[in-house]
């Protein structure tokens, strides 16, 4: 979305309201109604850059989105590994503790 296109936008409507009045006042139908488009084209601009602004605020939702997942999983990972260790001492203490009793 840049002012420019918005401003663009604004000046075609501008424009056309010009054209509508003096087509009016001079009673000339095609001025007004040329006047009437030029207005609607510069609402569908500024329409456009509307579009343009929500998807781009929608693609960075989506990143942050996807960022926060990424930081859930790497989170996951870590506590899933964290506790593969453990249980993993736990075993090696328990096969110590057995060999020991065994060795009585």
């Amino acid at each position: 979305m840049s002012i420019e296109d918005r401003a663009k936008a604004a000046a075609k409507a501008v424009e056309g309201k010009g054209q509508e009045v003096v087509g009016a006042v001079t009673g000339n139908s095609q001025d007004e109604l040329a006047g009437k488009a030029k207005q609607a084209e510069g609402k569908a601009r500024d329409g456009i850059e509307d579009a343009k602004a929500k998807t781009a605020d929608l693609g960075d939702k989506a990143k942050h989105a996807g960022e926060k997942v990424r930081d859930g999983l790497e989170d996951a990972k870590d506590n899933i590994v964290d506790k593969a260790k453990q249980l993993g001492e736990k075993v090696r203490d328990g096969i110590e503790h057995a060999k020991d009793e065994l060795n009585k």
